[in-house]
């Protein structure tokens, strides 16, 4: 890429549009202009439409342009990395002269994508020293960009470049930091935490890693929305003001899943690159993004993977112009970072220079810089043209003048009957497209019964109305009022925390399995059709082996009915699973206790559900279906260890306790036969009270861990996780339409 001496680099998030004006002074880079505009509404909030979001970028790109000049220097813009595709490969030895050709023939064969529905280009990331030349391929969909790109040319605007986001993380990281990628044995990654996504990228001296978490800060806005029944825009307000409100605990509490969900992606994704990547250590973080700007956010990231995490207050290797306000630039250098590593791009001070502008752009800005000689050769021949013909000229002006008008006229009245006609086809389809308005608004008929029985199944929990004898239990836990929670024995404590609802629906309940979608079982039923279809008496038919006509018992195996007219109602309903722990000495009995159907204040969540058509709730269109063991209820539970099986959201990842961690090292130790035991970091424990909830290796008189008779350590049980899935039955369901023909039915082979 030819470098210039002053470039504009361009980020359009969807929260604001970042842009940087650097100009390279000698050696050095300086800022001679910057703007951070925020958009009205955030881009990917619910309910936008795809021309409202066109409208809303237009509008800060022409603030843009009113702002600051962009006339005369180039421009480079970003692309999200979830659009994205990025591969580093290590090509087989061959001459300087047939690179290119190398390279083509492995872009081919790692890009996912046919090569002519992508732009894609490559930069070398050996030297010439090298022994081995690994290049890096980068690749983005043809309609990413130009969709990307058309902002800009609809404000005017001439791209010059177009860079991944993520890479140009990496190459801020090369430039600015420089220290902190020596080597390809220590990475450092760049976090960059944006509204709806965080990009991930592990930086080594000749490699990069990235991955796209479809989670940011929107995550956290949508938990506070949901909690406190707020819209978007007043979530947003009071994230951004939660360190001084005096709500400020309930709001990192309703926070407080996300922070959870967002880490363990985090720490998932980087579990995978050290998988794969074994000799690599992770030495640091450096967070970047408006999401860094949430409290406690860093902290947490950095409890949890043990990784210290840093966010820069400023760029080391760059410096701001006399007459800009150093302050305020410092105040967004979080937002700039991939602004900044685009900008060193377009100076030549980057290590990855490939640019994913599409070939029909960059061939129309070729030609846009010979306009001058084109608009020249255009003036002489018009005047050459205009002296030979004048005359002539004259005379057709003269005779036009009334030719147009009677034109003019005709073209009015060819409009005029148009429209006649058009008034008149709209008439009849007028209760064509009512009945079509009409069927489309049925679609949101029934939108409510899910939130109903998602409300049905919570009220069956255990709270200060099902167990009044516990109620300060369930007040104080409400108010995170630890120390009156705590005096509480916590065997003793009838709780229940979800961590997962599953709800679908089965328009046969009889026939539903647990985990099945609805997809699932329609697509089932149509290859049992299909396959019931595969021969016509033995004699073949089509080509294929199939019926040569329509079989009209392939229809009945379809439809399930011994005639292909009749259609059998089957009772619909609900397959409910729910997924949670306790630390009551004995979830089943909340769950579902025996022999208590006359004594109310002891129902667990079954029993209250079997009592829907009770005298308190005897309007309720939903029962349950059974409650006995089999195929239609089933009933687990586990203790809660350390194990991966234990599902995610079942308290939080801490450092173990001292006591715990060497009994807990000592009986792992014990199992598996070491000479030394082995070091246990970390134990699961309950957000609010932080009490540890893992099970605990049980020690003998010796102070030594207990085993059983076949060798397996003795542990003394705390909280316990269950599985539990039900069905539903929907007393008033509508009834289900007719399943139609599949079009392969219906035609011959």
């Amino acid at each position: 890429m030819a470098a210039s001496d002053a470039i504009w680099a361009v980020d359009l998030g969807n929260n604001s549009l970042k842009a940087l004006h650097l100009v390279a002074v000698g050696d050095a880079v300086q800022v001679i202009g910057f703007d951070n505009i925020p958009h009205g509404k955030v881009l990917s909030s619910s309910g936008i439409s795809a021309a409202e979001r066109d409208e809303l970028i237009a509008i800060s790109l022409r603030q843009f342009v009113q702002r600051n000049d962009v006339s005369y220097d180039p421009l480079i813009v970003s692309v999200p990395s979830q659009n994205s595709f990025a591969r580093f490969v290590t090509l087989p030895p061959v001459e300087a002269k047939r690179l290119p050709e190398i390279i083509k023939f492995e872009a081919a064969q790692q890009i996912p994508f046919d090569m002519n529905e992508v732009q894609w280009d490559y930069t070398m990331m050996s030297g010439p020293e090298d022994s081995e030349q690994k290049v890096g391929i980068f690749a983005i969909k043809n309609e990413v960009v130009e969709s990307a790109v058309e902002h800009f040319e609809r404000e005017d605007l001439v791209v010059s470049y177009v860079q991944m986001a993520p890479m140009a993380l990496y190459n801020y990281l090369l430039y600015d930091r420089p220290e902190l990628v020596r080597s390809d044995s220590k990475a450092t990654v760049v976090i960059n935490v944006g509204a709806d996504s965080t990009d991930l990228v592990v930086c080594t001296q000749s490699g990069v890693w990235q991955r796209c978490i479809m989670m940011g800060g929107n995550a956290f806005t949508q938990a506070i929305a949901e909690t406190f029944k707020l819209n978007f825009e007043k979530a947003e307000k009071l994230k951004r003001t939660a360190p001084v409100s005096k709500y400020a605990r309930q709001i990192f509490q309703a926070m407080r899943p996300v922070f959870t969900d967002w880490t363990g992606e985090v720490q998932r994704s980087l579990g995978f690159y050290t998988n794969s990547n074994p000799d690599v250590k992770l030495a640091r973080i450096v967070a970047l993004g408006g999401g860094t700007k949430l409290r406690g956010l860093l902290k947490y990231l950095s409890q949890s993977l043990q990784i210290p995490v840093e966010k820069p207050d400023g760029f080391k290797r760059v410096a701001v112009a006399p007459g800009l306000s150093t302050a305020k630039f410092h105040e967004g250098v979080a937002d700039f970072g991939v602004v900044y590593g685009l900008g060193l791009q377009g100076l030549g001070l980057a290590r990855i220079e490939s640019n994913l502008l599409p070939t029909s752009v960059a061939r129309s800005m070729a030609w846009a810089s010979k306009t001058k000689y084109f608009i020249g050769a255009a003036v002489m021949l018009f005047a050459v043209s205009a002296m030979c013909l004048g005359r002539v000229g004259l005379d057709h002006i003269s005779y036009a003048r009334n030719q147009s008008t009677l034109m003019a006229n005709r073209q009015v009245a060819n409009r005029a009957r148009a429209i006649i006609d058009s008034a008149s086809d709209i008439e009849s389809q007028k209760t064509l497209l009512q009945e079509r308005a009409q069927k489309q608004f049925e679609q949101f008929k029934y939108r409510e019964v899910i939130p109903e029985i998602y409300d049905l199944v919570v009220s069956a929990l255990p709270n200060a109305q099902n167990n009044p004898s516990q109620r300060e239990l369930y007040e104080a836990y409400a108010a995170a009022n630890v120390a009156a929670v705590k005096q509480i024995p916590r065997p003793e404590r009838k709780q229940i925390f979800l961590t997962h609802v599953s709800i679908y629906f089965a328009e046969d309940i009889e026939g539903a399995e647990f985990g099945e979608s609805a997809f699932t079982r329609k697509q089932a039923a149509m290859q049992a059709a299909q396959s019931a279809m595969g021969t016509d008496d033995g004699r073949g038919g089509g080509p294929y082996g199939g019926p040569s006509a329509f079989d009209t018992r392939a229809y009945d195996t379809y439809r399930g009915g011994a005639q292909p007219t009749e259609v059998v109602q089957k009772d619909s309903g609900f397959v409910v699973t729910m997924v949670g722990y306790s630390p009551y000495k004995d979830v089943l009995a909340l769950l579902h206790p025996p022999n208590v159907e006359t004594k109310p204040s002891e129902w667990g969540v079954i029993t209250r559900l079997l009592h829907l058509q009770g005298p308190g709730d005897a309007n309720s269109p939903y029962e349950l279906y059974s409650a006995q063991p089999g195929k239609h209820f089933r009933l687990r539970k586990y203790v809660v260890d350390m194990g991966p099986e234990v599902p995610l959201g079942v308290g939080d990842v801490a450092p173990a306790p001292e006591e715990e961690r060497r009994a807990a090292a000592a009986a792992t130790a014990l199992v598996a036969g070491l000479a030394a035991p082995t070091q246990v970091q970390n134990v699961l424990v309950d957000p609010i009270t932080r009490e540890v909830i893992t099970a605990e290796p049980r020690l003998d008189g010796a102070n030594k861990p207990m085993i059983d008779q076949l060798g397996n350590p003795v542990v003394n049980e705390r909280d316990h996780w269950f599985d539990l899935s039900f069905k539903l039955k929907w007393n008033n369901a509508p009834e289900m339409p007719a399943a139609p023909v599949p079009a392969t039915m219906m035609r011959a082979y």
